[in-house]
This record gives structure tokens, sequence and C-alpha cells, in this order.
């Protein structure tokens, strides 16, 4: 269970990191070292020049000491003497101590300066390779939001071609809705509400179609030579057939109300 509980941190850890800021971050942490480095060989330079100054105080009081056991012994005062010779001896063991002291930090000094240059070089290493990383993740990241953008403008406008196609298909249906209720009415299936034509008034003007049709078939028989056997018979059928229409047209008006 707690290895499944680590799994799943991770998995949101990684999804929240940024890796740019946790370079970031590094490269602060390794210049807040090589701060310190820095600060410790100060610190070891300014002890080091505090222990010279000391050393100085006492080679002037042993130079002194020196000159007083002089004057002592040139006065007959061997006591005076003896006592300034072992102040001096004191003061040569201090120096002794300082020296030992100050190579001592001669050593750390330098071993200091060392780490400082080294750390010097790997901060400066890891800056670049840092600024590296960042630039090459930004662009992923780019490209990655453009691959996103590419892709959800495709899948768009794969809804756009389906949509468009519905409405090609839904058009040609209206359109051949339309010319079957054309034909219909053309053929007298449907009564045309719109109009002021009745079925009686379609009958006639099939009959006058007719009629022209065969005048003009009679005229170009005539025209031809080849119908003008049958011209007196073509006559005599367009006179029936005027008959007819009178006829019909007779009929229509006693039925229409006065």
């Amino acid at each position: 269970m707690e290895m499944v509980f680590k799994s799943k941190m991770n998995k949101i850890l990684n999804r929240m990191e940024d890796p740019r800021e946790t370079l970031d971050y590094s490269y602060e942490r390794q210049l807040e070292l090589l701060q310190n480095v820095k600060r410790g060989v100060a610190e070891v330079a300014s002890s080091k020049k505090r222990l010279q100054l000391q050393r100085a105080k006492l080679v002037q009081s042993i130079d002194k000491l020196e000159s007083q056991a002089k004057d002592a012994i040139s006065a007959n005062r061997e006591d005076l003497a003896r006592l300034a010779l072992e102040r001096k001896s004191a003061l040569q063991q201090q120096i002794e101590v300082i020296d030992r002291e100050i190579g001592e930090l001669d050593q750390q000094q330098e071993k200091l300066v060392e780490s400082e240059k080294r750390l010097s070089t790997k901060v400066e290493i890891f800056r670049t390779r840092k600024e590296s990383i960042k630039a090459q993740y930004s662009a992923a990241e780019a490209q990655v939001k453009i691959n996103e953008s590419v892709t959800g403008i495709s899948e768009e406008m794969a809804d756009v071609g389906l949509a468009l196609e519905r409405a090609e298909n839904k058009t040609e249906g209206m359109k051949a809705r339309a010319e079957a209720i054309d034909e219909l009415m053309e053929a007298g299936t449907l009564e045309d509400l719109t109009g002021g034509r009745d079925e009686i008034d379609r009958e006639l003007a099939k009959i006058s179609t007719q009629t022209n049709v065969e005048s003009e078939l009679a005229r170009l028989k005539a025209e031809t030579g080849k119908g003008s056997a049958k011209t007196d018979t073509g006559k005599e059928s367009t006179g029936a057939e005027e008959e007819r229409r009178s006829e019909n047209d007779n009929q229509d008006h006693g039925r229409r109300p006065v």
C-alpha cells in the first residue's frame, strides 16, 4: 500500500513540478554555497591579518625588552636585565605559536581558495547547462501547445466537415422533394392552390395543346408535300375538335352561377 501511495504522489508531483523552477532553485542554492566559501576565505584572511598585527606588536615588544636588558647591564642592574630577558623569552614563545597559527591559516586559505575556484567553475557550468535545459523545455512546451492547438483545430474541422455533409444531404433532399412536388403538380395529382386554374382549365389547356400539335403537324406535312391527301381529313379533325371545345365551353358556362 505504501508503494502505491508513493507512486501516486510521484505522479502528482511530476505533473505539478516545473523543471525550470527546480533548476533555478538548485542554482540559487549553489550560489549560496559559493558565497559561504567566499565568506570563509575572507574570514581566514581576516584572522591571519589579525595574527600578523599581533606578531608585529610582539616583535616591537621584544626589541624594546632587548634594549632594556642592555641598559640594565650598563647600569649594573643584572636583576633588571634578567627580568627583561625572561619577558623577551616569553614573547618569543608567543611569536612561535602565532607563526604556527598563521601557517595553518595559510593552508586553510589555500584550500578554501581552491574550493572556491572549483565551485565557481561548477556553478558556471551548471548555470550554462541550466539555461540550455530551460530553453529546450520552453521550446518543447511551445511545440506541445502548438500540436495540441493543431489537434483541436483538426477535430473542429472534422466536426465542421460533418456539419457541411449533413447540410448538403439535407439540401439535396429538399431539392428532390421540391422537384417531386413540381412533377406531381404538372401531372395534376396535386392542385396548385395559389393559382386560379381548376381541373377543367387544365383539361382544356391539354386539348388546346394537342390541337396545336396536330395543326403544326399538318402544316409540316403540307409543306413537305406528304400530307396533301390527308389535309382535308386534318381540317375535318380540327373542325371536330373546335366543335367539341365549343360544346365544353357552353356546358361550362351553363354550370357556372350567374
